[in-house]
């Protein structure tokens, strides 16, 4: 009689693939999880050089303060609806630190810490906290709401960033370091407020075209669907 022994032992590896359908695939995570590094590190520079080309481009002088209009919170803010909020606030770390170790990243090429005693000083560190409330606030919408309502829950989102956090702390920056009262600070910092909230509105629609194209750029919770027997 021939022994069948060799037929049993395999039994429970057919049972596993019927039951799951691939074959263990954990040999192969170490790869994916470096792949997905590897992207995590290419899109925190390409976006870090963004942030340095939009600090290139001439600001436009408003008032006599020093604190011109520049394309910086529209990368800002692009960086953190595209990215999510980790690679996002890695983004605009590493560009803050190359400006402060020296290198002319930032607005009219100023470097160095001394811009932390400047009146750019409650902005350039608003950008941090920004990008990264605003990717919380991407990958909240993206993972959690129909594709049709991303621009509209988006742009409310980036508004309310932009008030709450860029433009509070930048008039929190002027008058620490200007030693001007709140009311000056605030009248100062109005002239900013709607470019701002334009370059919002560009940035949302910017980042929505993206994830449509790219929707794997910033992952979505798969939605899981009930097994069968």
């Amino acid at each position: 009689m021939t022994d069948n022994t060799p037929v049993r032992r395999a039994d429970p590896l057919l049972s596993t693939l019927a039951r799951t359908g691939e074959p263990d695939q954990s040999a192969a995570g170490t790869p994916d999880r470096v792949g997905v590094d590897a992207q995590a590190v290419a899109l925190v520079a390409v976006f870090t050089a963004l942030l340095v080309a939009a600090a290139v481009v001439p600001g436009i002088p408003v008032g006599g303060l020093g604190v011109p209009i520049t394309l910086q919170t529209l990368a800002v803010m692009l960086t953190g609806l595209v990215l999510g909020p980790l690679r996002a606030g890695l983004a605009v770390l590493l560009y803050l630190l190359l400006g402060f170790v020296g290198l002319p990243v930032f607005s009219r090429g100023q470097s160095g810490l001394q811009v932390l005693s400047g009146p750019t000083a409650g902005y350039l560190l608003s950008f941090l906290l920004a990008a990264v409330v605003v990717g919380l606030a991407a990958r909240a919408v993206l993972r959690h709401t129909r594709r049709t309502l991303w621009v509209p829950l988006l742009v409310t989102a980036s508004f309310v960033t932009t008030l709450a956090v860029v433009h509070v702390l930048g008039i929190a920056g002027m008058m620490v370091n200007l030693r001007l009262p709140l009311s000056a600070a605030v009248s100062a910092d109005l002239p900013f407020l709607p470019g701002d909230l334009l370059k919002d509105v560009v940035a949302v629609v910017a980042a929505v075209a993206v994830h449509r194209a790219f929707p794997d750029v910033l992952a979505r919770a798969a939605k899981r669907r009930p097994t069968t027997p």
